[in-house]
């Protein structure tokens, strides 16, 4: 009924973005009257700015045509090198690099978003790396005879991709992805498996939600996973390809974190309506494509959804030792020679200061040469891995660690 009530109302919406952006056309138009009366420019400015606000928006591309590195502007090569029903592992590559370029695997977050909001991050790392990323896929995508999908299926995917992408590999974990990405380095180091990475850097990530929590983290604390499961938990209607899977959905997701910061994104549109009537369309065009793609949402399987919720914010199973991977408990302690770094930001409000850097008093039996932590000043969680600040100032910490410990590592049968 709630996903029913959603499509009913995003139809209505579609038609009136539609209606919007016509009469914005007419009213800016110089060879219409209302083009040059001062009552035009601003009406037609209010209606553009309605119909960005509600327009539909799928799955964005991540469009990197090109990077320049030392000066030169080489093309970039996007493919896609593995395929699973949950998502793809794609590959970003340009000739400049050298043959013996580190190769990175960026583990895009599954929180209602597209790996796409990752753009920034891939496009800064590909100038010196080999980079690949989790595509993860939109649950209502996805038909109920691929199976359900769960957070051990999450640590299944990323160790697989990194068996695809071989030994002495680097793995770059954005927020959410934090936690299995972790659980996925302690397995493979407690197999001895050839293909654990060499580096695992964690940036904005729930490790241990007990220190600094913030509101996100209240939320899932002060109601019951019950409450989930009834109140946030919907079904994908007959028109998707996943129609009866059950999922969290993306539209959700968004109203939560749009309801957080709600003075901020309204203020925002107000900025995008006065650089419109100023005719500033420079400015109006960076907020709106800062929109385009944060309101670019996805469904998350409620299995993995409720899975979360549950070890990550409400037990914090990981910190506590007790998480289990398919009747496996993961041993924190097993990692002793992936080189661990953390990364925070000063102001961010989804992971607080301290929840990412407890991973490196977790990891007890890794030297202290293998470990670092990075505290970005003035940085939210959205700077931590797009912008200027994480280009300039993060993102040369993440390769001078790579290239730190970019060393082989001699291959150990599994």
């Amino acid at each position: 009924m709630l996903y029913t009530a959603y499509e009913l109302q995003r139809s209505w919406l579609n038609a009136a973005s539609t209606w919007a952006s016509v009469g914005a056309d007419l009213l800016s138009n110089p060879a219409l009257p209302f083009g040059y009366s001062g009552l035009g420019p601003v009406m037609a400015s209010a209606l553009e700015v309605f119909a960005h606000a509600s327009a539909p928006y799928g799955k964005p591309a991540f469009d990197i045509e090109a990077v320049e590195v030392d000066g030169t502007s080489y093309p970039v090569t996007e493919a896609i090198v593995m395929h699973r029903p949950f998502g793809n592992l794609l590959r970003f590559t340009h000739p400049g690099l050298p043959a013996d370029a580190p190769r990175l695997l960026i583990v895009a977050p599954m929180s209602g978003h597209f790996a796409t909001l990752l753009r920034g991050t891939v496009a800064r790392m590909v100038e010196s790396c080999e980079v690949f990323i989790t595509d993860w896929a939109d649950a209502k995508t996805v038909p109920l005879e691929a199976g359900r999908f769960d957070l051990d299926d999450y640590i299944d995917y990323v160790i697989g991709f990194l068996e695809h992408i071989g030994p002495n590999a680097h793995m770059l974990a954005v927020c959410q992805p934090s936690v299995p990405a972790l659980a996925a380095t302690a397995l493979l180091a407690g197999r001895k498996h050839p293909c654990r990475p060499l580096t695992l850097t964690m940036m904005g990530g729930p490790v241990d939600t007990r220190e600094a929590p913030t509101s996100v983290n209240d939320l899932a604390m002060q109601r019951p996973l019950e409450w989930f499961k009834h109140t946030v938990i919907a079904t994908v209607p007959l028109q998707y390809p996943g129609a009866g899977r059950r999922v969290y959905p993306g539209f959700l997701q968004l109203a939560g974190f749009m309801s957080m910061n709600l003075g901020n994104h309204m203020l925002s549109h107000y900025h995008m309506f006065k650089h419109l009537v100023a005719g500033d369309g420079e400015s109006a065009e960076a907020t709106k494509a800062f929109y385009d793609e944060y309101r670019a949402v996805c469904d998350m399987d409620a299995d993995y959804y409720l899975q979360t919720i549950e070890q990550v914010f409400q037990r914090q199973s990981l910190a506590k030792g007790e998480f289990m991977h398919r009747g496996e408990r993961v041993d924190l302690g097993a990692i002793k020679d992936t080189a661990l770094l953390a990364v925070e930001g000063e102001r961010d409000d989804i992971s607080g200061i301290g929840q990412t850097r407890a991973a490196l008093k977790l990891a007890v039996n890794l030297p202290e040469s293998r470990k670092h932590y990075h505290l970005a000043p003035e940085v939210g969680h959205y700077g931590i891995f797009n912008g200027s600040k994480w280009r300039n100032q993060i993102a040369p910490v993440l390769e001078d660690w790579i290239r730190q410990h970019d060393k082989p590592r001699l291959k150990v049968a599994a």
